[in-house]
């Protein structure tokens, strides 16, 4: 995991193939479902096509052509269709909690609702940029564990900072990449152990912890998340929590749809939600 420079938080090389899967996404938008072939994909990012494929080969471990076909607008519901997690088995089969996730193991620690009301007084949060897969990624954590990851893709480097140290108004905010290295390099190579300290209401972090539970590859829908926390009428509730999520990717809240196939929202921008499904489709057919 490369680090960077905080006032240039979008250089490294998985901002560059981010830009690159970002305008693919305009192209493929553009076409309106007229397939591109490999010359003229290329072409649209202005790249060779032996350097397009390569790229491609290297960041998604699939062709172009195949990736295309995960950024359609219909596959989310190709995923609903193929790759539908029912929350209410995986909680059974001990899937939530210390669990396993992108073949890292999580632990988490939850702060408790008198914490959180105190807006994060007391906590000293240390923060850094990262490069990630998907451009510039702000990490936050605390001596618990990890408890903010925005990626400023799409809304600005200076957006995803002031969104997350308004979380917790009264916490000590520290730069101190180095500090956060170890399990920043756990939760984006998907290796080793990474830890959270999830930092919400309770209703929130019981969606959180559902979130949790559903595979790489995988999706769910909002009422699905309902109904696993017991809470079946609150769908509108459960959608408001999903965008509240502070830690994107470890916390998968890309992976909630809604029941028609459409994406939903997402707090950090809708190419970055189709990108990061696209991604994890293309590392689930090549496993």
């Amino acid at each position: 995991m490369t680090l960077m420079d905080p006032q240039r938080p979008t250089a490294g090389e998985g901002a560059y193939h981010y830009q690159i899967i970002r305008r693919a996404i305009e192209a493929i938008d553009a076409a309106e479902g007229a397939p591109l072939s490999l010359d003229a994909l290329a072409a649209e990012v202005n790249l060779s096509p032996a350097h397009f494929q390569r790229l491609f080969s290297k960041w998604a471990g699939v062709s172009p052509k195949r990736y295309q076909q995960y950024l359609t607008l219909d596959h989310a519901k190709t995923l609903l269709r193929e790759k539908f997690t029912t929350l209410e088995t995986a909680h059974s089969l001990g899937l939530s909690g210390t669990g396993r996730l992108h073949d890292l193991f999580l632990t988490w620690e939850a702060m408790s609702p008198g914490e959180y009301a105190r807006g994060g007084e007391g906590l000293t949060v240390r923060w850094g940029w990262f490069d990630s897969p998907f451009e510039a990624a702000l990490v936050m954590a605390t001596d618990r564990g990890i408890c903010g990851l925005a990626f400023a893709a799409e809304t600005g480097a200076e957006a995803a900072m002031a969104d997350m140290l308004a979380r917790w108004p009264r916490a000590r905010f520290v730069e101190d990449p180095m500090a956060l290295r170890e399990e920043v390099h756990a939760a984006f190579d998907q290796s080793g152990s990474a830890r959270l300290h999830m930092i919400g209401a309770p209703f929130q972090i019981k969606v959180w912890e559902a979130l949790i539970s559903i595979p790489s590859g995988h999706v769910t829908t909002y009422s699905e998340i309902a109904h696993a926390i017991g809470s079946p009428r609150a769908v509108r509730a459960v959608g408001t929590a999903v965008g509240r999520n502070p830690v994107s990717w470890i916390i998968p809240c890309h992976r909630a749809l809604r029941r028609s196939g459409g994406l939903g929202g997402y707090h950090w921008g809708l190419p970055v939600k189709r990108a990061l499904l696209a991604w994890e489709s293309a590392r689930d057919e090549a496993v």
